[in-house]
């Protein structure tokens, strides 16, 4: 390949690096339970949101975190959170029933995304919040609580197309939320149906890692609040939605130095660092890049509750320059936050076996076959960029057939999925790891509890999907259940 190895070390916090500190438990569970097998950690999620309850402290605000159950299908994840006092946010008749199902009480559940007449009358007899997102979805909530006797519901109005004031600042358009500029007839409806609908605060959800843009739709909601209580409206929360982000490597440098040296691979000044010359949104035309680097921000210093506290000590530009923070508590209204990437922030990894090694072009990258599909690890659909963990089968000695080159030495390898498909890559970027791969090596995908572990996957092929365990430590050692099986009191009674 030439040049250094580039590694995107994951960034591994200490219960995630501890359970990696016992490949013979995640070996054996593998081999029990097959390849490609999910672990969550429970309790990582509840230290997670207390960091996101010491930022509200902090600002003295009040409010709910709901967790965005859609990152994750967990019901061991799910059923921890519900012993806690957080809420959660479902997006699905499925995802409601879920909830209820693993302890949560209506008044700590929020209906949101697209919905369906059966999600929403579930949502509106349960007495769950509803955040609606149209006018259209208003006019649909009203007719069914009419019409089947349904109690009063609390309802939350989504937003989007927010604009600051002075400098043009245009937080990022989103098919979620109605356009501020088309506030009023939204504003008459909710009057109309008083009787059967409570307002009780605005919303928005903006898919962008822009703390300006974030703070310019939150001031935006600031506003429209003063404009429904200049109706004689109540409403007395705000709604954050999600975004918070995460960091998921150890080390910036090796960020800025790969990216530096994948705009010179797209541009033909060193060798290829991708599968077939992909280029991440980059492109070479005539010797001049083009495109868009489509890629998360992998290495994030400010992410999950951090943000948070930045996005709250952002000045309201409109509402003479004071903080957002004290805006919301000056008012008395609540803070709704919506995380889900960053509530899963280290609660999981994915553990994914080596079947096959073999050499390809002289000099390049090996072809590393794994058992599993690329939806079953879905950090490239989600552009996350991060080296797997590599587990010895054989941690005190070398499996290579003879006359392999068992160097220990890194390597450029990649890695290919299980299904007949040219387009099954578990990466699309040449990883280096440490050393050579084995069959019967353990590859794992550290963080992938957000969107990343089951939110794609599929049984394409007749293959299977990655099943799932809850691990939390007792002392010392480890512990584990089925994640069906993990329930707040299962540590504490003991399954395996």
């Amino acid at each position: 390949m030439g040049g250094q190895p580039l590694f995107l070390e994951p960034r591994l916090e200490p219960r995630l690096r501890s359970l990696l500190n016992v490949p013979g438990l995640l070996h054996t569970l593998t081999e029990a339970l097959g390849s490609p097998l999910n672990v969550v950690v429970p309790d990582q999620l509840a230290d997670n949101l207390q960091q996101f309850r010491s930022v509200y402290g902090s600002h003295h605000l009040s409010g709910q975190v709901y967790f965005a159950h859609k990152a994750n299908r967990s019901s061991a994840l799910l059923r921890r959170l519900a012993a806690t006092d957080a809420g959660v946010d479902v997006a699905s008749l499925g995802e409601l029933q879920h909830a209820l199902g693993a302890g949560f009480t209506p008044d700590r559940i929020t209906a949101t995304g697209p919905k369906n007449p059966e999600f929403l009358w579930l949502a509106a007899r349960t007495s769950v919040t509803v955040s609606l997102d149209t006018l259209g979805e208003l006019e649909q909530l009203a007719t069914l609580v009419r019409k089947h006797v349904l109690p009063r519901t609390r309802i939350l109005l989504r937003l989007s197309g927010f604009e600051a004031s002075g400098v043009r600042v245009l937080s990022r358009r989103s098919r979620f939320g109605t356009d501020v500029g088309e506030l009023e007839p939204l504003l008459e409806a909710v009057e109309r149906h008083g009787d059967v609908a409570d307002l009780v605060g605005v919303a928005y959800h903006l898919d962008t890692t822009s703390l300006t843009e974030k703070a310019t739709a939150l001031e935006g909601c600031l506003r429209v609040l003063e404009e429904c209580r200049s109706r004689g409206l109540r409403p007395r929360a705000v709604d954050l939605g999600g975004g918070f982000g995460i960091n998921y490597l150890a080390d910036g440098g090796q960020w800025d130095r790969y990216t530096t040296q994948l705009t010179e691979a797209v541009l033909g000044t060193r060798p290829p660092l991708t599968y077939g010359g992909h280029g991440y949104g980059l492109r070479n035309e005539a010797g001049t890049l083009r495109g868009t680097l489509g890629l998360y921000p992998a290495h994030r210093p400010v992410a999950g509750a951090r943000y948070l506290d930045e996005l709250l000590a952002h000045p309201a530009a409109s509402l003479g320059g004071r903080p957002l923070a004290a805006q919301l508590l000056e008012h008395l209204y609540d803070l709704h936050t919506e995380p889900g990437r960053a509530l899963l922030d280290q609660c999981g990894l994915t553990l994914t076996r080596v079947l096959e090694v073999r050499d390809q072009e002289t000099g390049g990258p090996l072809a590393v076959r794994l058992a599993a599909k690329a939806g079953d690890v879905a950090l490239e659909e989600h552009g996350v960029l991060m080296d797997p963990v590599v587990l010895p089968r054989d941690p005190t000695g070398c499996t290579a057939a003879a006359g392999a080159d068992t160097g220990t030495e890194p390597v450029a390898v990649h890695l290919f999925g299980n299904l007949c498909l040219e387009s099954d890559l578990i990466t699309r970027r040449t990883v280096f790891l440490p050393r050579r791969p084995e069959p019967g090596d353990l590859l794992a995908f550290a963080n992938t509890a957000g969107y990343c572990m089951d939110f794609h996957a599929t049984r394409a092929q007749h293959q299977p999907v990655a099943r799932k365990v809850a691990a939390w430590q007792e002392g010392d050692a480890w512990r584990w259940c089925l994640d069906d099986q993990y329930w707040p009191t299962t540590p504490v009674g003991g399954a395996q």
